[in-house]
């Protein structure tokens, strides 16, 4: 009986490589119609932020305009958005560069 070979099929780089969607960045936008203690427990409340860095972002977007609020996967910011937006908190995510 003749020995047969079998060649392991080859792959490519770009098929073993998993492709990452880039991070997003959720955005805290200042807008002095908003109560501050509104931004600062829906902060915590959907972020799951310390009251200390939700006061921290919350002076940051007051006084500059806009504040980071995290950086994370699409799917995570664009839930953060909603939760926050239903809340009347201005906000927005754009991609991390």
């Amino acid at each position: 009986m003749a020995t047969q070979t079998i060649d392991a099929p080859t792959v490519n780089e770009s098929q073993t490589t998993p492709k990452h969607s880039p991070k997003q960045r959720v955005l805290l936008h200042n807008d002095d119609g908003v109560a501050a203690e509104l931004v600062i427990m829906s902060l915590i409340e959907v972020c799951q932020l310390l009251e200390t860095k939700a006061i921290e972002i919350m002076l940051t977007a007051h006084t500059t305009g806009i504040g980071l609020i995290k950086v994370c996967d699409i799917e995570m910011a664009e839930f953060y958005c909603d939760a926050l937006k239903s809340k009347g908190v201005p906000c927005s995510i754009e991609p991390e560069e």
